[in-house]
C-alpha cells in the first residue's frame, strides 16, 4: 500500500513520527516538495533526531530514502545534516538515500535574495526561514534555475550561474548587500556538491519499479496544507505544494500508485510566522511554551498556539484526499479541564464552514466554537482506543465528525511506541 503522509495544518503536527513508526512496513520512502526549510523531530532509540532534507526513514537503516525533483536543496545544508547523522550513528550510503538528478538546488544568492526580499516587507513579511527557499523555486518557476544535473558538467554550472547572477546582483546592489561572483558560488557548493554526486540520479525508474514489484512506498510531506501555494493562507505560505498532489508532481510517480492519504494534525493548533490564525489564545500559547512545548525545530521560534479549528481542517481533508487522520500529541492537552474546538468563522454576521479566500475575510473571521470536557488524566501510557479517558474519546470522535475523516492514529508521546493504532 503506497502512502502519502501530508500535513493538514501549519506544519509541525508531528509527521516525521508517524513517517517513522509506519517506515517499518515500507520500502521507500520519498520526499516530494520543500527544502531545510522544513524540520522533523523524530525520538527512536533513546535517541533525538533532528530532519531537514533526509527522509525519517533513514534511520530505520534498511530503507531506501529519495529526496525528489520537487524538493529544493541546499548541498551545503544536507551535506551538514547527512555529517550529523552519521555522528548520531546513521549509515547513509549511495544505496540508502538517492537524489534526483532534477532537484533545484539553493544557491547562496537565494539566501541573501530571500532576507533582503523579507526585510523590504516590513511589517507585511511573510516570516520565512531565510533559506532561500522562495527565490529557489521562483528561479525554478521562471526556468533561470539550476538542477544537480546541471552541475555535473562544472563549465554548464558556470554559465548559467553568470547569467543568473546578472540580475540577481542587480537585485542585491538595490538592497545595498554584498554581491556575489561564479567563483564565489562555486567555491562555496563544489565540496558539498562533489560528495553528494554519488547518491545522485534519475529515481523515476527506480520508483516506478518498486511500484510495478508491488513494494510499499512512504512519501513524507514538508511543512502543511495551509501553506501550500494554491490552497495556504496566502500570501502567508512557502512556494511549493505541500499538499497530496505535490507528492506525485515533486516525485514523478502518478497519482494511480497511491492507495491511501494519511493527514495529519495536532489535538491543536499552532503556526509559527506571520500569517492569519483565527483560533490563536495567547493562555494556551503561554500554557504549552512554559512547558517546554511548541518551539520550531528549524528556528526554534515560539509557536503561535491555538484552539483546534476544523475550519481549516476540514477544507485540508477535501483537498488532500485524506483517507485517514493521524492526530498528534493528544496528551498536550492532558491538563486541560475544558477545550474548545473552532466549528465556523463568523464572517460580517455570516457563518463560513470553510475558509476565506480574501484577505479581508480573514481580517474578519472570528471563530464559532463549542466548548468540551477535558480529561485531565494522563495519557501518555495509552497503548489503545480503551485505554484513553471517556472525554479523550469524545473530543477525537467529534473531531472526525468535524473534518469528514476517521481518526486511525494517535500520538499521545513524543516516542516512537506512544501511537495508538485505532
Amino acid at each position: 500500500m503506497n502512502t502519502i503522509i501530508c500535513g493538514l495544518q501549519w506544519g509541525d503536527e508531528g509527521k516525521g513520527k508517524i513517517v517513522d513508526y509506519l517506515t517499518e512496513s515500507a520500502d521507500l520512502v520519498a520526499r516530494g516538495q520543500g527544502g531545510n526549510n522544513a524540520g522533523h523531530t523524530v525520538l527512536a532509540n533513546g535517541k533525538k533526531y533532528i530532519l531537514h532534507l533526509v527522509p525519517s526513514g533513514i534511520l530505520w537503516g534498511d530503507k531506501t530514502c529519495i529526496i525528489g525533483n520537487g524538493v529544493v536543496m541546499d548541498p551545503v545544508g544536507l551535506c551538514k545534516e547527512i555529517t550529523t547523522l552519521e555522528e548520531q550513528g546513521i549509515t547513509i550510503t549511495p544505496e540508502l538515500l538517492l537524489i534526483s538528478d532534477r532537484a533545484h538546488v539553493v544557491l547562496p544568492y537565494h539566501r541573501e535574495l530571500d532576507a533582503a526580499r523579507e526585510a523590504a516587507l516590513g511589517k507585511n513579511k511573510i516570516g520565512t526561514t531565510k533559506r532561500g527557499i522562495g527565490p529557489t523555486y521562483a528561479d525554478k518557476a521562471n526556468r533561470i534555475g539550476l538542477r544537480l544535473a546541471d552541475f555535473q558538467d562544472e563549465e554548464t554550472a558556470r554559465e548559467l550561474i553568470d547569467i543568473r547572477l546578472q540580475e540577481a546582483n542587480e537585485t542585491l546592489t538595490r538592497y545595498g548587500l554584498p554581491t556575489f561572483t561564479t567563483d564565489q558560488v562555486l567555491d562555496e557548493v563544489r565540496p558539498a556538491i562533489a560528495r553528494l554526486m554519488p547518491h545522485v540520479t534519475n529515481v523515476i525508474p527506480t520508483l516506478h519499479k518498486a511500484w510495478k514489484e508491488n513494494k510499499t512506498i512512504l512519501f513524507e510531506g514538508a511543512q502543511g496544507s495551509l501553506l501550500d501555494i494554491d490552497f495556504g493562507t496566502y500570501p502567508f505560505l512557502t512556494s511549493s505544494n505541500t499538499t497530496a498532489g505535490g507528492a506525485c508532481t515533486g516525485s514523478g510517480l502518478p497519482p494511480t500508485a497511491i492507495d491511501r492519504v494519511i493527514g495529519v494534525c495536532k489535538a491543536y493548533t499552532t503556526r509559527v510566522g506571520s500569517g492569519p490564525m483565527p483560533t490563536e489564545n495567547d493562555e494556551l500559547s503561554a500554557f504549552f511554551h512554559a512547558l517546554g512545548m511548541e518551539f520550531g525545530a528549524t528556528t526554534g521560534r515560539a509557536r503561535r498556539c491555538g484552539w483546534l479549528d476544523t475550519v481549516l481542517l476540514r477544507m485540508a481533508v477535501m483537498v488532500n484526499g485524506v483517507t485517514d487522520l493521524a492526530v498528534t500529541i493528544v496528551d498536550g492537552l492532558d491538563e486541560r479541564e475544558s477545550l474548545k474546538i473552532c466549528v465556523a468563522y463568523d464572517i460580517d454576521g455570516e457563518r463560513h464552514e470553510f475558509p476565506p479566500a480574501t484577505r479581508s475575510g480573514w481580517d474578519k473571521a472570528t471563530p464559532i466554537y463549542e466548548e468540551l470536557p477535558g480529561w485531565q488524566t494522563d495519557t501518555t501510557s495509552a497503548r489503545s482506543w480503551d485505554d484513553l479517558p471517556e472525554n479523550a474519546k469524545a473530543y477525537l470522535n467529534r473531531l472526525s465528525e468535524l473534518v469528514g475523516a476517521p481518526v486511525s492514529f494517535i500520538g499521545n508521546g513524543p516516542e516512537r511506541e506512544q501511537t495508538i493504532i485505532v
